[in-house]
Parts: C-alpha cells; structure tokens; sequence
C-alpha cells in the first residue's frame, strides 16, 4: 500500500501449541502463532519481518522492522518500518512507528508515536525565527 514491499518470506514459526518462555530474537522472517512471554526482537536490518496470527499472543516488548498484528501484544512496541495492524489486532502498550496501516477493528491501548525516517524537512523554530526577523 505504501510503495514498500516487506519481506514475505517466513523463516521461523512458533506453532499454535508452542509456548516461549523468555526473550525470542530472530532474523529474517518470524510468524508467531502461539505465545510468547518475554521480549521479541529482530536483528538490526531493515529486512526483518514478524507477523502476529490471530492465535497468538506475547507479553513483552516488539522491536522489528515490519511488523503485522493480527493477534494480541501486552506490551510497547516499535516498527521501524511498516506496522499493519489487522481486524483483530490488539495492542495494549506504546506503539513507536514509521509508517501505520490500521484496519477497522484493530484496537491500540496506549500512545502511537510516529518516528520519522530523516530530518523533518521544515522546522518551525526556523520560521519563527525568520519571521521575527523579517
């Protein structure tokens, strides 16, 4: 939708059975479609890829590059790319982002914080200070 296309190839799976217990890192890409309690994070790169089933759940923060939500995350969250957030998306903590997709019926409980990629092109503080000036 955004002129991006994100990783689609999945790597790892936490299957619908499967119960982590303790901090997940991955690269590539990673579906989780059972539960995770403690911290997910991609490796740097802009590549990584998480998808969140509608099965699944984790407690604990979420660092990765794209990022979809379909399931239930209890904790902040941070996509440094792409965040789409589906019908059943549930997200009960902050929510840092760079680009947003959120369809109807996704629920966000906390602050969405949008991060730029680069230097914003216009500064206020330098048109004030231009018109004071002037």
């Amino acid at each position: 939708m955004f002129g991006r296309q994100p990783k689609s190839e999945i790597d790892s799976l936490v299957g619908i059975s499967a119960r982590i217990e303790g901090d997940l890192c991955f690269t590539g890409g990673l579906r989780i479609d059972g539960e995770v309690h403690g911290n997910v994070y991609a490796a740097d790169g802009a590549d990584s890829m998480l998808i969140v089933s509608e099965h699944a759940r984790i407690e604990g923060e979420v660092r990765c590059a794209n990022l979809v939500v379909n399931g239930y995350i209890a904790g902040a969250v941070h996509s440094t790319e792409l965040l789409e957030l589906q019908p059943k998306g549930r997200i009960h903590g902050d929510v840092h982002y760079r680009l947003l997709e959120m369809h109807g019926g996704a629920l966000v409980t906390g602050k969405l914080t949008h991060e730029p990629a680069g230097e914003p092109v216009f500064h206020l503080a330098d048109a004030e200070a231009g018109a004071a000036a002037g």
